[in-house]
């Protein structure tokens, strides 16, 4: 991983069910990255962002297979800045099909030039992540529509080992741990969360998200991305407010609530060697783990 790793998170409200003013609306942001003279390395987009969230029987007319999103957005790219476009790397979320099975997924991507690649970095398909758990219930009912995903998979880009998970993946810390242990050094979190809990200055749920990627980065001492859908579908609104937090578990990114935006961080690696070294819990994990393994194990046997 570089040492220094800047992330473009794009806070956006896809329009429902209209692939492809989608992915317009994402090369806007490709040329606005040129225009504003922005450097970038990674763009971080919601759950769903070339879909919308609330499909339901919908997802069967607006999912693509992945190798067509990674086709179509490299197009997009490329029209937008030039055929010797440099080397750009996005992570955002899809509804994906499959020999006539539906996921919700969320892709990592390097587009670009094909002469501008690094090395074995080239233009293509780095990782797909399947939502593992799906909502069903309150006003979720992601189990009807979509199957879930297998497996959970840190992965290699040419900036470093990454992780992804979608929404409720989060709520249970046995995801960002097994991608932690796999050498993560960034988690990032596609989000569609509709906006609920309104006692205080800001959407309960919002205060809830923060508090769970600040603990994903305290506990593994690594970077978390999460960025948020906006917009209104079915009279549910979502609450943006996308959040980054570095390996001391310190909020280093607050988005705003409910709006569109662009919102730049940059990440130091450098930052991880320091806080591994003041709190090893992820090195403590590692010598249990054998024992942790046997009395998993043992649950799964009863």
């Amino acid at each position: 991983m570089s040492d220094k790793l800047k992330v473009l998170l794009a806070q956006f409200h896809p329009k429902k069910g209209d692939y492809n003013h989608n992915l317009s609306r994402i090369g806007d942001i490709f040329e606005q990255i040129e225009a504003d003279n922005l450097d970038v390395d990674i763009i971080a987009m919601p759950e769903t962002a070339m879909n919308g969230y609330f499909l339901e029987g919908g997802v069967r007319e607006s999912a693509r297979k992945q190798q067509r999103v990674f086709e179509d957005l490299q197009s997009e790219y490329l029209k937008r800045r030039g055929l010797d476009a440099p080397l750009l790397d996005i992570t955002l979320g899809y509804y994906e099909e499959v020999n006539g099975v539906f996921f919700n997924a969320a892709l990592y991507l390097t587009l670009g030039a094909e002469r501008q690649s690094q090395g074995i970095w080239k233009p293509g398909i780095i990782h797909n992540h399947r939502k593992f758990f799906l909502p069903t219930y309150g006003v979720f009912d992601e189990e009807r529509f979509v199957s879930r995903g297998r497996r959970v998979a840190a992965f290699d880009t040419r900036f470093g080992k990454f992780g992804i998970l979608i929404c409720e993946d989060v709520w249970h810390s046995i995801t960002s741990t097994i991608l932690a242990l796999q050498g993560a050094q960034v988690i990032f979190v596609g989000n569609a969360s509709p906006a609920r809990h309104f006692e205080t200055h800001e959407p309960g749920n919002l205060t809830r998200w923060r508090e769970l990627v600040k603990n994903i980065s305290d506990e593994h001492n690594l970077y978390t991305v999460l960025t948020n859908l906006v917009g209104f579908e079915g009279g549910k609104g979502f609450i943006g407010g996308s959040i980054v937090t570095n390996p001391f578990g310190e909020v280093i990114l607050n988005g705003p609530v409910a709006e569109e935006c662009l919102l730049s961080v940059e990440l130091d690696v450098r930052d991880m060697i320091v806080a591994r070294a003041e709190n090893p819990l992820l090195a403590d994990l590692l010598n249990s783990l054998p024992d942790l393994i046997t009395e998993l194990n043992a649950i799964e046997r009863h």
